[in-house]
């Protein structure tokens, strides 16, 4: 089926495009966390760094796709049809799995994806081979190049110990040296730490960012190992040197370092992570040329012709590159794996993203013993000058980076100088794993993990940790199952997961966009250094609580309809409903602290007039919740539906409480100044109708009309809607005071009575 075939291979191109994108929206991180995160320069200098990287990177790679070639397997055991078979499973695999990790925002490896997509197609496709033949499973080795897939992952896995600890002390020596107020130590202090920084990061072009690139030789490579500490004394004098004569000029040398080294590491990205990308399509083109022109039929011909070295062609690469360089710039899944990074290293507080649990709150609680321990033995002066040289220096909200220039060019140096090292060692590695990981040393060892975070950070951590072998887990199995699903359905099962692939990137963009309009709104508003006037106050806090009691409206709505109708699709709108409100309230308690802090200094009553408002959401939230919650149980129980004259009083109390909150919203919006004495929601005449319904639901229990569960789910919905009533009418007595001049403003008080 040579259309068959032909198909195939032009799916692995449209799909090595698609994995581009996808895969530079994860990896972007490795080399712009650092410049991001200190602010070193504005974002377009540091995209145009970037991106010069990358198209060096690419243009010079390595022709050498060995890892999709036989890096795992060996071909030579393989047929035509078994190869494009593994090789369309591990595109697919590899393009979900990406997109779901750039959604929701964690960093994970692009080489370990590609390799355990590899192993799982692989040994999927071995084991139909043996079960076919009549092998025994004993000789899965013949098949797999399994020494070459241990040591891959082995090295991956202990790269994170390695370079957690080493990134930690670097930085922890670096900040005794500097402090935060490296500009202002001498100049050959500063002038000697970035030249060893550039030194060591041109030890890490020679090994890495050059290694294998197309114009290099083998005989260059061995004149650089056999001279190599010539190479860096060389180096370290030039740069020692240049930047010392730099910094006596006034230029900040940090920044040099800072933008060299996201530089080298895009370079390097760029040159030896193409293989993760477009090594399977140009595996696939190579094969499918070679068995097109030998007229055997597709099962029959070996494809031992993959275990020669094929140098891929240059403009190739430089297209690569070009589509690496457009994602830089317009992905903002990009931006969301970078902000993860870049946020659980931060300097500050403020949102933290991750929830943590018994496990994390146990590692720190650990943590902060010893840290108690050690202070019972080290000297007091000791603790005092060292806590003198960690403290963080005051700056403007507006102006204030994740953290400063030394850690960034830590960040960087100790990265470099790790996967140099490891790459000299023909050791192999994850560059986002070490990358990452030397960014949490770092910080934990700049002390950004305090009392107030480190619960949050450490949960991050765990979180990113967990998906990285959630990674590996992920792509070995999804990537065996569609082998099996295309090996014996072929065209039909192509159609079917290039149709699912689809349909999951469009709603994952879906999801995306919403999050981040989100995260956009709430960045806004904390980098806002505007201070919350009289004016300015009143009117977000009325345009915030309108909304949600419209909100809260059409939740009530959905709640008993659904309930009545007994219908669950529309219970679960309701469920949607709820989980849409308690998102907006998200994190109250911290919104609260950055909301009282904008409020000027002389209106000590704004400040409370916030607290109110918080408390009074989360009472509506509650109440609200409870009652989806107890109407939801209720039908995916399948209990006893309610009475007639039950569903007649929800439907009665249902029309009351819709009319209220929607007057509730308009006299707020209105600004309404009738008297606070005057009642023109109508919340007596509903109160006592709730009323008048939990009395006749008492008698109707007494006489036995009504059952236990029908009881319970009344006396929930009623209970709750008394208190949302209560709670909605405060809300616009609170809007009468903010609105009525000259009135003294009292707005907050702990005691709901009135």
């Amino acid at each position: 089926m040579p259309d068959l075939y032909l198909i195939i291979v032009i799916l692995l191109f449209v799909l090595a495009i698609s994995d581009l994108i996808v895969g530079v929206s994860n990896d972007a991180v490795n080399f712009l966390n650092s410049a991001i995160g200190s602010k070193v320069a504005s974002r377009n200098t540091i995209m145009i760094v970037a991106s010069l990287g990358i198209f060096v990177g690419a243009t010079f790679s390595s022709g050498m796709m060995e890892v999709a070639r036989k890096g795992i397997f060996n071909p030579e055991f393989f047929y035509f049809s078994d190869i494009m078979t593994i090789f369309l499973a591990v595109m697919l695999t590899d393009i979900i799995l990406l997109d779901f990790f750039n959604t929701i925002g964690l960093p994970t490896s692009t080489t370990v994806s590609i390799v355990f997509e590899l192993l799982g197609a692989a040994v999927v496709m071995s084991l139909i081979k043996m079960t076919s033949s009549g092998q025994s499973i004993l000789e899965m080795g013949t098949y797999i190049n399994s020494s070459q897939a241990i040591l891959i992952i082995s090295g991956i896995f202990l790269s994170v110990l390695i370079a957690f600890a080493i990134g930690a002390m670097v930085q922890f020596l670096s900040r005794l040296i500097f402090t935060f107020r490296y500009l202002e130590q001498k100049l050959w202090i500063g002038s000697i730490w970035t030249g060893f920084a550039l030194s060591a990061m041109t030890f890490f072009l020679l090994f890495k960012g050059l290694q294998g690139a197309a114009f290099v030789t083998d005989e260059f490579l061995r004149t650089i190992e056999d001279n190599l500490l010539l190479l860096l004394a060389t180096a370290f004098i030039f740069w020692t040197a240049f930047l010392h004569l730099m910094a006596k000029n006034g230029i900040n040398i940090f920044r040099i370092v800072v933008l060299f080294g996201t530089f080298a590491l895009a370079m390097a990205f760029a040159g030896n992570d193409l293989v993760n990308f477009i090594g399977v399509p140009i595996a696939g083109f190579e094969s499918y040329l070679s068995w097109n022109q030998s007229n055997i039929s597709p099962s029959e011909y070996n494809m031992s012709v993959l275990k020669e070295p094929v140098r891929t062609q240059t403009y190739l690469l430089v297209l690569a590159g070009l589509v690496m360089i457009v994602t830089l710039w317009f992905s903002k899944k990009a931006r969301s794996v970078t902000d993860t990074e870049v946020n659980l290293g931060r300097q500050e507080e403020g949102y933290e993203r991750f929830t943590p649990n018994a496990f994390i709150r146990g590692i720190v609680r650990s943590a902060i013993n010893v840290g108690q321990i050690s202070q019972r033995v080290l000297p007091k002066s000791v603790i005092d000058s060292t806590g003198v040289r960690f403290r963080p220096l005051s700056l403007p909200v507006a102006d204030r980076p994740a953290f400063d220039l030394v850690r960034a060019g830590v960040n960087l140096t100790t990265a470099s100088i790790l996967i140099a090292f490891a790459t000299s060692l023909k050791l192999p590695l994850s560059t986002t794993y070490v990358s990452f990981m030397v960014a949490m040393g770092t910080s934990l060892a700049d002390r950004a993990w305090g009392r107030d975070s480190a619960v949050y950070r450490v949960a991050g951590v765990v979180n990113v940790i967990g998906g990285w072998f959630a990674t590996a887990i992920i792509a070995f199995s999804v990537a065996g199952i569609f082998a099996l699903l295309i090996y014996f359905f072929q065209i039909s099962a192509i159609v079917v997961l290039i149709t699912l692939a689809v349909v999951f990137i469009y709603r994952s963009f879906a999801y995306h966009r919403k999050k981040d309009e989100k995260k956009q709104k709430r960045l806004t508003f904390e980098q806002s250094n505007e201070m919350l006037d009289v004016e300015i106050l009143t009117s977000r806090l009325t345009n915030r609580i309108s909304e949600l009691i419209k909100d809260l409206s059409d939740m009530y709505e959905l709640t008993l309809k659904g309930i009545v109708d007994e219908d669950i699709a529309i219970i679960t709108k309701a469920e949607d409903a709820i989980q849409s409100m308690l998102e907006k309230n998200e994190n109250l308690e911290y919104e609260l602290f950055q909301s009282i802090k904008r409020v000027e200094e002389k209106d000590s009553e704004g400040s409370r007039i916030i607290l109110y408002v918080f408390d009074l959401e989360q009472d509506l939230v509650q109440s609200a919740k409870l009652i989806v919650d107890a109407g939801s149980n209720h039908l995916r129980n399948s209990l006893s539906p309610l009475k007639e004259d039950q569903i007649n009083t929800l439907s009665e109390v249902g029309d009351e409480i819709t009319k209220y909150l929607q007057t509730i919203a308009y006299q707020i919006v209105s600004a309404d100044t009738v008297s606070n004495n005057e009642d023109t929601t109508g919340k007596v005449a509903i109160l006592e109708l709730l009323e008048v319904h939990l009395s006749a639901q008492v008698e109707g229990i007494k006489e036995e009309k009504y059952g236990a569960r029908n009881s319970q789910l009344m006396f929930r919905i009623l209970l709750e809607s008394k208190d949302i009533v209560a709670v909605a009418s405060r809300f616009v007595k609170l809007s009468r005071r903010i609105h009525q001049p000259g009135q003294k403003k009292q707005y907050y008080s702990f005691s709901k009575k009135n």
